[in-house]
């Protein structure tokens, strides 16, 4: 009969390859996700994005992109989080980070967020006044 500690051990160190195995399927791989075809391209060129949720930490962003990159604190006045998207709130402010990445990293993040299934990629404008991308939820009517 095998020891107590093996029994125990063994399905502890299994947790954290499965984890990671559950993450890649569900929110990374390629073939869990393909874009819909009425989205238009991504343009070359860096890209400013504002997150507010797993996004900041920067582990997430190495697995979802590659890299943690150098975020910026950054804030969008108007809206209060709810869940997993925003929603106008006049009084309101979002703390996270203002990120810049390429192209090919945003086409990462798109495929992270399911854009066209669960988000949408709309611009705002940040308490500073620039520009960025934010994800949203679609509306579940649609």
């Amino acid at each position: 009969m095998p020891s107590p500690r093996l029994l125990i051990g063994l399905p502890l160190l299994a947790a954290p390859p499965a984890v990671a195995a559950w993450l890649w399927l569900t929110m990374l791989s390629p073939w869990t996700y393909e874009r819909p075809d009425h989205l238009a391209p991504i343009a070359e060129g860096p890209h400013a994005l504002f997150v507010y949720g797993t996004l900041t930490h920067a582990p997430i962003r190495w697995v979802v992109y590659g890299r943690a990159g150098e975020p910026e604190p950054a804030s969008l006045e108007g809206y209060r989080r709810t869940g997993l998207d925003l929603v106008p709130c006049t009084p309101c402010e979002v703390k996270g980070l203002r990120l810049t990445v390429s192209a090919e990293e945003l086409a990462r993040l798109d495929r992270y967020e399911r854009l066209g299934v669960r988000y949408r990629r709309v611009r705002i404008e940040l308490a500073d006044g620039r520009s960025a991308w934010v994800y949203r939820r679609l509306d579940n009517s649609s």
